[in-house]
C-alpha cells in the first residue's frame, strides 16, 4: 500500500513538472502528455525547417572571389573579393602579374577573415610585348583564380 502511495505521489510530481515545462494547466493527465507530444513535434518540424534552410544557404554560398578589373591613365587597377579567407590565391594572382609583365605600383590585400586584393599594376616597357588591355587582364587573373579554386578543393 505505501509503494503504491509512492508511486502515485512519485507520478503526480512529475505531471507536475511536465505541467510546468509547458505551461498547461489542464487537470487531467492526458491533455498534458498530447501537448507535449505536440510541443515536440512542432520543435522537430522547426527544426527540420531550419536545416532545409541553412542547406540552401549553404548551397547558394559561392566561394568564387569576385575579379573587377579597370583602365586607368597609370594602369590596371585590378580587384579581387571574397568573403571567405582564401589561402594561396596571392601566389596565383602574383604568378598572374608576372605571366602578363605587370609591374604592381601600389597594393593592398588583406586575407584576414575575408580575402580582398586591390592593385595598381602598370605594363612592364618592353618592345617585344605587345598592346595589353583590360579584358586581357581579366582573363589572365581570372585563370589564375579558376586554378587556384581547382588546387584549393583537392
Amino acid at each position: 500500500m505505501v509503494s503504491r502511495i509512492h508511486k502515485r505521489t512519485a507520478m503526480y510530481r512529475n505531471l507536475q513538472l511536465l505541467r510546468s515545462i509547458r505551461y498547461s494547466h489542464s487537470p487531467p493527465k492526458s491533455p498534458v502528455l498530447l501537448d507535449l507530444s505536440n510541443c515536440i513535434q512542432g520543435l522537430k518540424q522547426k527544426l527540420q525547417e531550419l536545416n532545409q534552410l541553412t542547406a540552401r544557404k549553404i548551397a547558394d554560398y559561392d566561394p568564387m572571389p569576385k575579379l573587377e578589373v579597370e583602365m586607368q591613365e597609370e594602369g590596371f587597377v585590378i580587384k579581387v573579393l571574397s568573403e571567405r579567407s582564401c589561402q594561396g590565391l596571392l601566389v596565383f594572382i602574383l604568378e598572374a602579374f608576372e605571366e602578363l609583365g605587370l609591374d604592381v605600383l601600389q597594393a593592398r590585400v588583406s586575407c584576414a577573415d575575408s580575402f580582398s586584393l586591390e592593385a595598381l599594376g602598370n605594363k612592364e616597357k618592353n618592345e617585344d610585348t605587345g598592346a595589353l588591355d583590360a579584358e586581357v587582364v581579366e582573363q589572365v587573373v581570372s585563370k589564375a583564380i579558376q586554378n587556384w579554386r581547382e588546387v584549393s578543393e583537392i
